[in-house]
């Protein structure tokens, strides 16, 4: 028979990834509607940045000015939808209300931001005549985060599935005969994605930069740039064990790495740990309780015999438990078996 409790929660999955889905398509639709509703009003470039004084000091394009921010969005709605597809997080009560709270915050974010430009900019004959901007950095800064506070209240209701126990410890017998070594390497294909398009556009923009097409095209160069190589980074992670250490690398170069001898390893074993729980993608919490997030599930952390952990998201995370503990009992024989 099938178990009531399971549909209650694959029912509510799918009226939250709707929601999700309605919320994304709603600040789209108002990114792209508003500003083409005042058109005729608007400068063509139009201010978009503000120095210390508040007098507008830099401008972009009106169709790049409504393009970056649907672009940006899409990115962050599209990773969103992929995350609440996927992670098994979403019928847990606080990873899901942080998800909510991000949502929230990075849609009103832009629709916020994208408001008062145009509030600054309209029946202005020049970018440079453009309002300055005073109280109003303040509203773009408070608006978003109560509109985040909102999401995740929204977040927290709904069912609470408590995580899996962490597994019991995987052990696996060694031949004395032969030198044991495990490799796993996970992706992350929206990762790549996110590089391959962050910097394309990096070089478009710089392309139309040096032509004078696009002079402030400068701007978003490097930021475009960052968000390349952290995709790049962020699109795979590698993790080596043998009979003297534990090498984790990440990226598709295998840079940055970290080796740990086996004599500072207590023990291993594998858990369930998602984006939401930790806190996002990449290099998660701090020196001695981190996490290498790549992708959400099956984790093998890892415990210093100082007493810090690390946690990486990898494939084949059972085995390399297994492996780890075997080598462990093997150096210090008087170690629990």
């Amino acid at each position: 028979m099938t178990d009531p409790h399971d549909r209650s929660v694959t029912g509510f999955r799918t009226r939250f990834l709707l929601a999700v889905s309605a919320w994304a398509v709603l600040v789209a639709a108002v990114l792209v509607a508003v500003p083409l509703a005042f058109a005729d009003r608007l400068p063509d470039p139009l201010a978009t940045h503000w120095g210390p004084s508040g007098r507008p000091d830099g401008s972009m394009p009106f169709a790049a000015f409504v393009l970056v921010l649907v672009v940006l969005w899409v990115v962050v709605a599209g990773v969103g939808a992929g995350v609440g597809a996927r992670a098994r997080t979403l019928v847990r009560r606080t990873p899901r209300a942080w998800y909510c709270a991000g949502l929230a915050w990075a849609g009103g974010l832009m629709v916020v931001t994208q408001a008062f430009t145009i509030a600054a900019n309209l029946d202005r004959g020049d970018w440079t005549r453009a309002a300055g901007m005073s109280w109003q950095v303040v509203v773009i800064v408070a608006a978003p985060i109560a509109l985040g506070a909102l999401g995740r209240l929204a977040g927290l209701r709904g069912p609470d599935v408590p995580p899996a126990p962490p597994r019991t410890r995987p052990r696996i017998d060694l031949d004395p005969g032969k030198r044991p070594v495990w490799v796993s390497t996970t992706t992350a294909p929206w990762a790549a994605w996110l590089a391959i398009v962050a910097l394309a556009a990096a070089v478009a923009l710089a392309g139309t930069a040096l032509s004078g097409l696009f002079p402030g095209g400068w701007r978003a160069v490097v930021p475009l740039a960052v968000v390349g190589v952290v995709g790049t980074v962020l699109s795979s992670v590698s993790v080596r064990v043998v009979p003297e250490a534990l090498t984790v690398s990440v990226g598709p170069l295998r840079w940055p790495s970290r080796r740990v001898r086996l004599d500072r390893v207590e023990r291993a074993w594998v858990e369930e740990r998602y984006p939401a729980q930790v806190g996002g993608w990449g290099y998660r919490g701090l020196p001695g309780r981190a996490t290498i997030m790549i992708r959400g599930g099956e984790c093998l952390v890892v415990r210093y015999t100082s007493g810090g952990r690390l946690a990486i998201s990898v494939d084949d995370a059972e085995a390399g438990a297994a492996l780890l503990n075997a080598l462990i009992a093997r150096q210090r024989p008087s170690v629990e078996r």
